[in-house]
């Protein structure tokens, strides 16, 4: 392949990227990277093994390869095509097993028409834009409606509301002082130096007061393949509150864990998407929720759970190994923090009941147990952190007087 083909077929792999990441898959930079140099390996004009070449680096799950395909076949027949993406859009979902089929085709569709038309997701400062193109019967539609079930359009909508949230955690006193004219400690050590100046005559007490910052937030969030929808939207809140204050720590965990809070702490949140899709390899597989706690009790908890840290832990208490540790890990957890709430999506339904062994053994040791599976559940939880914490230990007690 010539050089002028390469840099035709690069700007291009990275549309069809884009697209992917757009219609759910996770694909980082480095599957971008990898794809366009698998490229020049291989007879491009032979459609069936440029399929296999991109699907070789692109693709990570297995249930993703519908999907993929459909990208394939529209992008690379014509990037402009939107008719095929209408052909896409109106695939009937009324079969159960063709259900999450259908809803990505339908996202897959709506990708392709976002992208022809170089739409970009509504930034925080155009709320009085998204504001008109949502009525009140539609806005409330939207903080009612589960993050799974969500349109292209409804996610990019509610994306826009998630980065307009803000966290007002109460602020705690530290052990560092500011000074302060009205302050209830004398500074002495200011006191005597200024002294000095005029000879050892005292003419002002220095005073100083606690200085007082917000808590430090951790958040443990599971990317396993029942939680991937919940933990992309909340990919976007935790961006927002990373970049709106400081001593935010985020890790990701499936069958490991992964601190994302450099990629995180990035201003573009396409950017920083990127970047994390590009640091976790365990996207959308399996759960150890134990062992990745175990993980960040051994090689975290003293570095980030100092000064009252609160902790979320996102997940939804499936543990594929049966719950092994599980129990330690989260008495250990809960010690180590202020605040522990967990938030699980499976809270949604009515007729919920820990009945896992993950949740079994979780349960007892968190302070607060929440949904999170909506722009209702979200503002919910703004509004709780904003708060008093309520007395410790109590998720267990409360959640037996619901029953």
């Amino acid at each position: 392949m010539s050089a002028s083909d390469t840099g035709r077929l690069a700007p291009n792999v990275m549309h069809f990227a884009r697209l992917l990441r757009r219609a759910g898959l996770p694909v980082g930079p480095g599957e971008v990277i990898a794809a366009a140099e698998a490229l020049t390996h291989v007879d491009i004009t032979d459609r069936r093994v440029m399929r296999a070449a991109l699907q070789a680096v692109m693709l990570r799950r297995h249930e993703h390869a519908l999907l993929f395909d459909q990208a394939f076949s529209v992008f690379w027949r014509n990037p402009d095509a939107a008719k095929f993406a209408q052909m896409l859009a109106a695939m009937d979902g009324r079969a159960p097993r063709e259900e999450k089929a259908a809803a990505g085709a339908r996202r897959l569709a709506e990708a392709m028409q976002a992208a022809r038309s170089r739409e970009q997701e509504p930034r925080p400062d155009e709320r009085r834009e998204v504001d008109a193109l949502l009525s009140a019967s539609s806005q409330e539609r939207l903080e009612s409606l589960d993050f799974e079930a969500m349109s292209a359009e409804e996610i990019a909508a509610a994306k826009a509301e998630i980065a307009r949230l803000t966290l007002p955690l109460d602020e705690r006193r530290t052990r560092r002082f500011r000074l302060a004219a009205r302050g209830s400690r004398v500074d002495l050590k200011r006191t005597l130096r200024d002294s000095m100046r005029h000879s050892g005559e005292v003419f002002d007490i220095a005073r100083r007061v606690p200085l007082t910052r917000p808590p430090p937030l951790v958040v443990l969030c599971d990317i396993s393949g029942s939680m991937a929808r919940y933990a992309q939207i909340l990919l976007h809140f935790l961006h927002a509150i990373a970049n709106e204050r400081d001593r935010v720590t985020t890790f990701l965990f499936g069958t490991r864990l992964t601190n994302i809070s450099r990629q995180l702490a990035r201003r573009d949140p396409e950017e920083a998407f990127e970047q994390v899709a590009g640091a976790v390899p365990d996207w959308s597989g399996g759960t150890r929720i134990g062992e990745a706690l175990g993980q960040f009790n051994r090689l975290w908890a003293r570095r980030v759970l100092a000064q009252g840290a609160v902790v979320l832990l996102v997940t939804d208490g499936l543990d594929r190994e049966g719950a092994v540790g599980l129990a330690d890990n989260m008495a250990r957890l809960h010690r180590s923090s202020r605040r522990l709430i967990w938030l699980n999506p499976l809270l949604r339904y009515d007729g919920f009941a820990p009945k896992s062994q993950g949740a079994r053994a979780m349960l007892p040791y968190v302070d607060e147990f929440r949904p999170v599976h909506n722009l209702a559940s979200l503002r919910s939880l703004v509004q709780a952190l904003s708060g008093e914490a309520p007395p410790r230990l109590q998720a267990a007690a409360l959640w037996e007087t619901r029953q």
